[in-house]
């Protein structure tokens, strides 16, 4: 869940991993640091964020041509000056930086501390970069050698960059269950967590393997697996624009993407849906299509607001594809002993592509027999490479912590692959079908128009900016939206918000309700409308203050409710592309207003690559 940069070539190292450091600090902002070759091996650290490090750097003489830097979450040891990466060996010789938690470490550290070894942090990867050097001095071998041996004995999940005093044009590298990306310059070469840092100077990379170790040395890269093996590196060409990871003129990442949904939603369909022509493509699903097309059971594995995304795909692929659906926490099915046949399709939802407890459920239900279909946003990523098929949702970079716009377009073609298995089937109605393709080209419209309702959102952020809790309700397909809401509000603004079915409200929750407590209804004009309505009359009954997400044009709720944000309609199926967008800018705007960080929201990071 660190972020990760390194240099080695003819520029000036400092400049690229400080720049680098800010375009990963989504991924923790704990604490930050650097270090350089630069008349000896120099190591500047600091709890806080990037901003601090490069305080602490200013006046510093930072000239060199190879550097390490990172920008820390929290696992081994308290966010502070000496938790802070890079480590430095005892001996002085060697800096690691190190993404992933080092699970036999407290092992290891004891036959270090027998060997006279001294650890000044509470971290595992200063025990990780002294077993290194240990080796390296004990068998007189090279560094790329002494990482291999090391890693053969380390048990948990790592991506790592190690620098050595003694070779001023030597970077290795090495990856297992966590990202690394190789960027391929002229004469010079890149390292980082993702492609973020690295686009600016080159768009050539290579995503490292599991178990592969990169070794640069004096301008030449070689690539072996901890095997000792020699591979053959396979350079992609990525195609993602620099203004894509700039706020462009928004106060913050989150806010932008939240606006930029009608085009990722777009971007998304674009290639793969044409109305006009009832043509539905699906590029990435081919050699698995009619296993999915008639599969008996399909599971969804997903963590956060991914998995609010599978439970809302598990009604519409049960409703028109009339297939069995199962969604479950990826971090609880990788720990139980769950009835997967041969066969039977796994869904993985991320949208990093990177989230270890969905990379470990895969896994585990890959060797079970299962087909594994990932969906993810970023290209090259682990889910995508050990999935058997899937698709890439484009949704563009997401630098926000909080995942808005990854939502959207999770959502957008998990209904596609429904609409095209439903199809294939013949569990929908060709006239049914070609309404759907046309109502869903109307979607991104349709969320712009959702947006037009930003500034009553914040007057009503204004009125409830100082609550402590919040209830959020839905029905059907929205219920899944009232948990996004909720988990929303909980992760930037730190109020405690809960989601629940609207019929739950009446088996427990209703007990919370009084005059303080906002309660957010998701009531459109749909199949469960009359119900909802009632549920709202039961919370008025109590003095509960009601924000209401109605369709435009609805005259019934808005006489009964405090205040009422309108969308517009849509097929139900689709209203929670629509309703989302409202919750998202409540919650934006009451974490602003409460001068909460939108972006690095306390205790959290954007990719979850640990346990």
């Amino acid at each position: 869940m660190c972020g990760i940069v390194a240099y080695v070539g003819h520029q000036e190292a400092a400049p690229i991993i400080i720049k680098g450091l800010k375009r990963l600090e989504y991924r923790g902002y704990d604490s930050a640091g650097i270090s350089l070759l630069n008349g000896g091996l120099h190591v500047y650290k600091k709890k806080g964020k990037v901003a601090e490090l490069e305080a602490l750097l200013d006046g510093e003489s930072l000239s060199s041509k190879i550097g390490i830097g990172h920008t820390r979450w929290a696992t081994h040891g308290e966010p502070n000056d000496t938790n802070a990466h890079p480590h430095r060996s005892a001996s002085g010789n060697l800096t690691i930086i190190h993404n992933g938690i080092i699970e036999n470490y407290a092992a290891l550290k004891q036959e270090l501390l027998k060997k006279g070894y001294t650890f000044t942090s509470e971290t595992d990867t200063e025990v990780l970069i002294n077993f290194i050097d240990d080796i390296r001095q004990h068998q007189q071998c090279s560094l790329g050698e002494a990482v291999r041996q090391a890693l053969n004995a380390v048990v948990g999940a790592y991506a790592i960059v190690v620098m050595a005093e003694d070779n001023p044009g030597l970077l290795v590298a090495a990856r297992k269950g966590s990202p690394l990306v190789v960027g391929v310059g002229n004469g010079e070469y890149f390292f980082a967590s993702d492609a973020t840092p690295i686009i600016e100077y080159t768009n050539e990379v290579i995503y490292l393997n599991d178990f592969e170790i990169a070794v640069v040395n004096d301008g030449r890269l070689v690539i072996k697996d901890t095997s000792d093996i020699e591979k053959t590196p396979y350079i992609q060409t990525i195609n993602m624009e620099l203004e894509a990871i700039e706020k462009g003129g928004f106060e913050h990442f989150m806010l932008k993407e939240i606006y930029e949904q009608p085009r990722s939603i777009g971007d998304c369909m674009r290639g793969r849906l044409n109305a006009a022509e009832g043509r539905l493509v699906l590029g990435g699903i081919r050699e698995y299509s009619n296993k999915l097309t008639h599969a008996e059971r399909i599971l969804i594995v997903a963590c956060g607001t991914s998995w609010h995304a599978g439970l809302v795909s598990e009604y519409f692929i049960e409703e028109f594809c009339r297939i069995p659906v199962e969604v479950e926490y990826a971090s609880e099915f990788r720990y139980r002993n769950p009835v997967i046949n041969e066969g039977d399709v796994v869904f993985a939802i991320s949208q990093s592509g990177e989230t270890a407890d969905t990379l470990a459920a895969i896994e585990s239900a890959k060797a079970k027999g299962a087909i594994i279909f990932g969906l993810c946003n970023v290209v090259g990523s682990s889910i995508s490479r050990v999935s058997h098929e899937g698709a890439y949702t484009h949704a563009g970079p997401e630098i926000g912590v909080a995942s808005t716009k990854a939502f959207t377009a999770q959502l957008t073609v998990m209904f596609m692959i429904a609409l095209r298995i439903a199809h294939r089937k013949g569990t929908i109605a060709e006239s049914k079908y070609h309404q759907m393709l046309v109502e869903l080209e109307n979607i991104p419209g349709k969320v712009e128009e959702a947006l037009a309702v930003d500034n009553q959102i914040k007057e009503i952020a204004a009125r409830y900016k100082e609550a402590r809790n919040f209830l959020y309700l839905g029905r059907g397909y929205n219920f899944p939206v009232a948990l996004e809401g909720a988990l929303k509000l909980k992760e930037i603004s730190y109020i405690h918000a809960e989601g629940y079915p609207a019929a739950e409200m009446k088996h427990g929750p209703i007990a919370l309700i009084d005059e303080e407590m906002p309660v957010v209804f998701i009531a459109t004009q749909d199949s469960s409308y009359d119900k909802i309505v009632s549920n709202i009359q039961e919370v008025k009954a109590r003095k509960g203050k009601v924000i209401a997400i109605v369709t435009q044009g609805d005259t019934v709720i808005p006489a009964m409710v405090d205040h009422v944000i309108e969308v517009p309609a849509t097929e139900e199926a689709l209203m929670p592309l629509v309703t989302v967008i409202p919750l998202q800018l409540l919650s934006y705007h009451i974490a602003v207003m409460r001068n909460c960080n939108v972006d690095q929201p306390r205790n959290l990071a954007k990719s979850v690559t640990v346990e």
